[in-house]
């Protein structure tokens, strides 16, 4: 009982983390972290990393983690960007860009579901070695270097607001919304959680977990093919080694907002307020001129603090 009690107080700790961080940037930088400026910087930054820590969370969900997210968006992102440079802009080359990124998330999905669900291999194996191959594969091929100078199609998404909002920003909301209803809506999500909380209870119980599992590397490569959309529109290049600092902070926020490592317990919201509390923070300390790994810092001890919050025998260690 008080395992479940500390979980379904997540929510709580977070808003009022999140109310802290915002009296203090108040009181010290008011007229600058209340601009719309500053505002519209949080939107365009929070969608993806927003959308790969959903990646993130819904392999650790089954008790599983994908530490080839990162891999799979740069993979993902220079397979579009060489259809979308070496095909005249049209709706047909959009069309086909997008074809080329959901083949090879689908490609990359199957992979790490087979290893995982199928040879068995334990999930931070597997996708370790996921994360390597593909790595060496985008590097060899592209010899290192960026694709760049991305047709009007690609940029559209980061170059648009509506109604002052960032479009990503909307996109990031439809994912969260979409990720919501298949995990706390569908039978799919049921039997995620399940697997999460006991695998052998969940196939005694008749849950076909391979089949689980494999959807649900699916679902997370997927996830990593719009992020590679949006850091493609936000970079206008595509490269083997971007974003990697993603990895780290995409497994701190899930766990900040709620998701059990071992899996089986984990919601949308949680993270939604865990992602939106990690961005006004870095954007509040960067204005104040603060160091990124001073942040970094920052964003370690404030999971500690998050973990002590909810003091006592964690649900997630106290088995």
């Amino acid at each position: 009982m008080n395992s479940l009690k500390v979980k379904d107080h997540v929510e709580v700790y977070l808003v009022v983390l999140l109310l802290l961080i915002i009296v203090v940037f108040s009181t010290q930088i008011p007229d600058v972290f209340w601009s719309a400026s500053n505002f519209q910087s949080i939107g365009s930054q929070l969608p993806v990393l927003g959308v790969l820590a959903f990646a993130m969370a819904v392999t650790m969900l089954t008790g599983g983690i994908n530490l080839s997210i990162i891999a799979t968006t740069n993979c993902c992102a220079l397979v579009m960007a060489w259809v979308a440079t070496h095909f005249a802009p049209s709706a047909g080359s959009a069309l086909l860009m997008l074809l080329a990124g959901i083949g090879m998330a689908l490609v990359i999905g199957l992979l790490n579901g087979i290893l995982i669900a199928v040879i068995r291999v334990s999930p931070i194996l597997a996708t370790l070695g996921t994360m390597t191959l593909l790595k060496g594969i985008t590097i060899l091929i592209s010899k290192g270097t960026a694709i760049s100078n991305f047709p009007a199609y690609v940029l559209w998404l980061n170059s648009n607001n509506w109604l002052g909002i960032p479009v990503p920003l909307y996109l990031f909301a439809l994912v969260a919304i979409v990720m919501w209803i298949v995990l706390e809506r569908s039978p799919l999500g049921r039997r995620i959680y399940l697997i999460g909380s006991n695998q052998r209870a969940a196939h005694y119980s008749g849950i076909n977990t391979p089949r689980t599992l494999m959807a649900t590397y699916i679902i997370s490569s997927l996830l990593c093919l719009v992020a590679a959309l949006m850091m493609m529109s936000k970079l206008n290049s595509a490269k083997a080694g971007y974003g990697e600092s993603f990895l780290l902070t995409s497994i701190l926020a899930a766990v900040l907002g709620g998701v059990n490592p071992d899996g089986g317990f984990g919601k949308i919201v949680g993270m939604v307020l865990a992602l939106i509390l990690l961005q006004m923070l870095e954007s509040g300390l960067n204005i104040m001129g603060i160091s990124s790994y001073i942040t970094m810092a920052l964003w370690g001890g404030l999971l500690l603090a998050f973990l002590f919050l909810k003091g006592g025998r964690l649900p997630y260690f106290g088995r």
